[in-house]
């Protein structure tokens, strides 16, 4: 089967100059790479072609022998001197597609290019976290707070820059200033981390003496930070641009503070309801009655205990409870009620409830003899 003729293959006109010849390649390859065309069958052997099409148009020798004498000229040797495509095999295809390849991957290996193709040295600085603890009070009614954060701020001497006296970083000469060094393996190209800038893409060889090159220093800073009303442990709070500046220049990181919200001695949390215990008298719990309970926002309000109430009853309390983080209505407060036995009874208390008891034998004899069964059964036991 004949070779298609080189330029038919990536779309161009014999005339083409370079840059016409690496865009029309880029676009070919994108269209053609088999990892986009796992459907189609042919699209390996189409992007083989418009490889081999490619590296022999790339080169200005190859393409002055193939203008003169077609494919001919990589037949019978001919051509060798200018490294003809045949047996070329792996290392061909890595060294045309290394052209092209922050063209097909920048996106994803950070968007490297931008026309020069090299780095401005610029990292995004870190970001931090900060634990703030809280009273659960203050969770409720929300609370302007003043922090203080240690972190890396833009060193003031050489302006971020690392280099002293006003000097620029220089471009390193081992990557020219992509931060990465490739190195070919068979059929594949590794990139890896440049190690003279450490993937900086710059050298520093005047450094400044505040920071030593790093164009960063530790500094302490207060920090403003706003509590909004109805927050939770757990809660992250962001504040952008507060974090660890940015290396050379770069955008700095976010600082994200995580609040917890301490225990409370009356209050329990669940949501956005609060429970409540609330000790109240035998007396209160039988004739029923009125109490006083404390409320989160420090008021108090009066609640109506029924008549008869046993330990373990609850009452609700409708939006005493806590505010919605992000609005909508307050949760409710729910009141447990715990009956109090009283203890260091007085003679004449002792006497009351001794004719109580007694009272309520008279008032019921069912319980009462349910009572003598039981005493009986244990006595029979016993003998």
């Amino acid at each position: 089967m004949s070779k298609r003729d080189y330029y038919d293959v990536l779309g161009i006109a014999k005339g083409a100059d370079a840059d016409a010849i690496k865009k029309a390649y880029r676009q070919k390859a994108k269209e053609l790479h088999p990892d986009r065309n796992a459907d189609n069958p042919k699209a390996e052997a189409q992007f083989k072609e418009a490889n081999e099409a490619y590296e022999v148009l790339k080169d200005a020798n190859k393409k002055a022998a193939y203008d003169r004498y077609g494919h001919a000229a990589f037949e019978n040797g001919m051509g060798s001197s200018a490294g003809g495509p045949r047996g070329g095999g792996q290392g061909d295809f890595a060294s045309a597609f290394s052209d092209v390849f922050d063209d097909l991957f920048g996106d994803f290996m950070g968007g490297r290019g931008g026309g020069t193709g090299r780095r401005s040295g610029a990292q995004r600085g870190s970001d931090l976290r900060y634990n703030l603890r809280i009273n659960l009070e203050d969770a409720f009614a929300g609370l302007q707070k003043t922090i203080t954060v240690t972190t890396a701020v833009s060193c003031g001497s050489c302006t971020g820059t690392g280099a002293e006296g006003g000097s620029e970083p220089q471009v390193c000469p081992t990557c020219n200033g992509m931060g990465k060094v490739r190195a070919q393996q068979g059929f594949f190209t590794v990139e890896r981390t440049c190690p003279t800038c450490s993937g900086m893409g710059q050298i520093i060889k005047d450094k400044c003496k505040v920071c030593h090159g790093a164009g960063r220093v530790e500094k302490e800073k207060s920090l403003s930070v706003n509590i909004p009303a109805g927050v939770e442990t757990g809660t992250r709070i962001r504040l952008s641009g507060e974090g660890e500046a940015g290396v050379r220049g770069g955008p700095a990181g976010d600082l994200y503070i995580f609040i917890e919200v301490n225990s409370h001695p009356l209050f329990e949390r669940e949501g956005l309801n609060l429970y409540c215990r609330v000790p109240v008298s035998i007396a209160t719990a039988a004739l029923g009655g009125e109490i006083e309970v404390p409320t989160i926002d420090g008021g108090r309000s009066r609640v109506k205990v029924p008549e008869g109430s046993q330990s373990g009853r609850q009452m609700r309390l409708r939006g005493k409870g806590m505010p919605a983080l992000r609005g909508g209505p307050s949760g409710d407060m729910m009141i447990e009620l715990s009956v109090e036995t009283p203890v260091k009874l007085t003679a004449r208390q002792r006497e009351i409830l001794r004719e109580f008891d007694k009272l309520s034998e008279e008032n019921n004899p069912q319980g009462s003899s349910f009572f003598a069964s039981v005493k009986s059964f244990w006595d029979s036991m016993k003998s």
